[in-house]
């Protein structure tokens, strides 16, 4: 077992290389970085953050504009026959956003780029809700119906904008499961450990990684898994819609009595942050690129804007325009990062932790008792340390597990893209119940975790490169739907509006007539 993670390992610290490359290129050649200021921003943060911009300038700051409607579409949806309502299909996005990244992707940035990756994160966030509303408005305009539910993404809008090639289709749908798979052993990791950290937490002593108790663990794990996201999105959608709201009601609830206790330090906290956003320590790199790259980085793992991986979710939904559902996924852009991430930031820079001696641990960004150690730093010698952990422990492992039930219920839609065959939807479900099967023994085996970050970086950063140059081509679209949602209140959205043939939305105009 121990030579095959090696060789997991040795293929990791390759896989890192070129994730590397795609992240920092051209930082990584002195002449570009020699050049003041421009010198600082690799082609993946020009691209994220630049077309967020790119985005937000030309649907005049949407994102502000349209909060509020956003918060409205939310608050009225209702049951519906077909597809699934859009607070049915925001829980499903947020579950697959409000992931381990929000906690230990923060945790890391500031670890690595000070606390001044925090302010990285917040601006990418702002400028990347334009660009969630508009790859989500494109899933809606291009989704098609397949029985009861509503399918798309960026497999779907990807082959309607090159020309309705079948390949195209195929081939984004094969990226997203190679996406998937990439990132599953990290999940699977992440719930195994989550669950053994609250099992010392209740029991008061160390539980050995490869006892009994890890081992029933990890077999419970795989047939939830199998339960609940074999069969469909609605079937998911029943557990997130449940599972979501308390997760992040119980984390921000947890994490803002932390604040509140520590009242006194919230004017350190946002001079560390704005301070060290340009000038970070010596010890985080000492260069402005480091905060910059690592709060885009770890922005990008948890938000997912621009992506085009939480695309399947927004298409699902039964929204009464495609706009609406572009307002509502932008605003879970903002929960995830304004709100969740910015809670988690409190904490590790608050917590001061990091500033310690022992410091340098924080730089293998593999244990989850590194977070809980700045919380319960917070409450030093209290009876809250026991609650404080418990609570967080049991917040990350269902981060980490929805996560999971969306990575395998979007893998599925995208084998069902490529082929309806039983056999193959069945050879991919226990690919990806393998994948996971890996992560979870390398929890059990006490591997290190920092190796599985470097396939989901690699992951994270291939995926958007094919996946923003659609975002542009389909721009066009988005801003006629958005016109006619401005001009017309949300009603008779059809192929008119657009100028491309769109049946399912004439079919669905033509119902309410």
């Amino acid at each position: 077992m121990q030579a095959l993670f090696d060789v997991i390992n040795a293929v990791c610290g390759r896989i890192q290389i070129v994730s590397d490359l795609f992240w920092n290129f051209p930082t990584n050649f002195e002449w570009y970085a020699s050049i003041p200021v421009i010198g600082n921003f690799s082609l993946a943060i020009i691209l994220l953050v630049g077309s967020g911009i790119y985005f937000t300038c030309r649907l005049n700051f949407i994102q502000v504009r349209k909060f509020t409607y956003g918060i409205k579409v939310l608050k009225e949806s209702k049951a519906v026959k077909t597809g699934i309502s859009p607070l049915a299909a925001f829980f499903l996005s947020t579950a697959m956003r409000v992931g381990p990244a929000n906690i230990l992707g923060v945790t890391g940035a500031i670890s690595v780029g000070g606390p001044g990756a925090l302010l990285w994160m917040w601006i990418s966030a702002f400028f990347g809700m334009a660009t969630a509303y508009t790859e989500a408005t494109l899933a809606q305009i291009f989704k098609e119906r397949k029985n009861d539910e509503y399918i798309g993404g960026l497999a779907f809008y990807g082959r309607r904008l090159l020309g309705g090639s079948a390949g195209v289709g195929v081939f984004l749908s094969v990226l997203y499961i190679i996406y998937a798979l990439l990132c599953f052993p990290a999940q699977g990791f992440n719930t195994i450990s989550a669950v053994g950290q609250i099992g010392e937490t209740l029991s008061g002593h160390a539980i050995a990684s490869n006892s009994m108790f890890y081992w029933i663990t990890f077999i419970v794990l795989l047939i939830c898994v199998i339960a609940i996201s074999f069969g469909g999105i609605r079937k998911v959608t029943k557990v997130t819609d449940i599972m979501v709201p308390i997760m992040a009601v119980v984390y921000m609830v947890t994490v803002l009595v932390l604040v509140v206790i520590n009242f006194n330090r919230i004017p350190w906290f946002f001079y560390a942050v704005f301070t060290e956003a340009f000038k970070p320590e010596a010890v985080f790199g000492g260069a402005f690129g480091t905060a910059l790259i690592q709060g885009v980085k770890r922005g990008l793992m948890s938000n997912e804007a621009g992506q085009g991986t939480i695309t399947m979710a927004a298409a699902a939904s039964d929204a009464k325009h495609p706009c609406d559902q572009g307002f509502v996924q932008s605003i879970g852009v903002f929960l995830d990062t304004m709100v969740i991430c910015t809670l988690t930031g409190f904490v590790v820079i608050m917590g001061r932790v990091w500033l310690t001696d022992g410091a340098d641990a924080w730089f293998a960004l593999d244990k989850l008792p590194m977070f809980t150690a700045a919380a319960t730093e917070l409450t030093p010698g209290t009876a809250l340390n026991s609650a404080v952990s418990l609570l967080i422990s049991v917040c990350f492992g269902l981060f980490a597990f929805s996560t999971l039930l969306g990575f395998v219920s979007f893998t599925e839609i995208c084998s069902n893209r490529i082929s309806e065959s039983d056999r193959f939807i069945n050879v991919i479900r226990i690919l990806c119940l393998a994948v996971i099967a890996f992560g979870c023994m390398t929890s059990i085996s006490g591997m290190d975790l920092s190796a599985l970050w470097n396939l989901s970086d690699f992951a994270n950063i291939l995926i958007a490169y094919c996946n923003i140059p659609l975002l542009y081509i389909g721009f066009k679209y988005v801003l006629k739907a958005t016109k006619h949602f401005e001009k017309n209140g949300g009603t008779g959205f059809g192929s008119d509006a657009v100028g491309i043939d769109i049946p399912l939305w004439d079919e669905k105009n033509s119902a309410k007539k």
